[in-house]
């Protein structure tokens, strides 16, 4: 009789959740860190990305996110959800960032010439369609704040709830927020979509 391979005594790490991920990692265990990583370097570079359009600065902003999530690690209670937590700590690495290069006049003509300069996919995004272009266009006419939420409610779809406890406000006023933000996005789009 053949015995059926024995299957390995360590639960699948994928199945793991994030805060339990969270706590190993308060708890000394930094190696859960990188799963955390890999499963959030992609949505946090596109909520970056949406809100400055520039990849490097995005990179760095994400590795930002993680050394604090390091450092701060003690702060977990994994009472909330990792995924809120994390972006939390997302929006003050970007606060941080733009405070900093104001303090330092970065957001010159300089870094927008930077911009179009080094930018490798500029033909990519060049053969995107007008309506893409336009959506862009208008989202980047849009206040951070606005661009903030579309981001975090329709991009990383974010429940109201979650949103609500970043923003330090109800989960009522998120959906105004919202609301509003999908109107002024709306106008922008038609009147740009107009003028084309």
């Amino acid at each position: 009789m053949k015995l059926p391979p024995l299957k390995p005594s360590y639960p699948d790490l994928e199945s793991i959740s994030d805060n339990t991920l969270m706590l190993k990692v308060k708890d000394g265990d930094l190696d859960k860190l990188g799963l955390l990583f890999e499963r959030y370097k992609k949505p946090l570079y596109g909520f970056f990305y949406g809100l400055n359009k520039n990849g490097e600065i995005s990179e760095d902003l994400v590795q930002n996110v993680f050394y604090r999530i390091l450092k701060y690690r003690y702060l977990f209670r994994g009472e909330g959800d990792f995924r809120t937590w994390m972006f939390h700590i997302a929006r003050n690495v970007n606060h941080d960032h733009y405070r900093k290069n104001k303090m330092q006049g970065k957001d010159s003509l300089e870094n927008w010439q930077d911009r179009l300069s080094t930018h490798e996919n500029r033909s990519t995004e060049m053969q995107q369609d007008e309506a893409m272009q336009l959506l862009n266009m208008a989202m980047a006419r849009l206040p951070m704040d606005v661009r903030e939420v579309l981001l975090l409610s329709k991009f990383q779809e974010l429940k109201y709830k979650e949103i609500g406890t970043l923003l330090g406000c109800s989960e009522g006023a998120v959906k105004v927020k919202v609301f509003r933000a999908l109107r002024d996005l709306k106008e922008v789009y038609l009147h740009l979509e107009k003028n084309s």
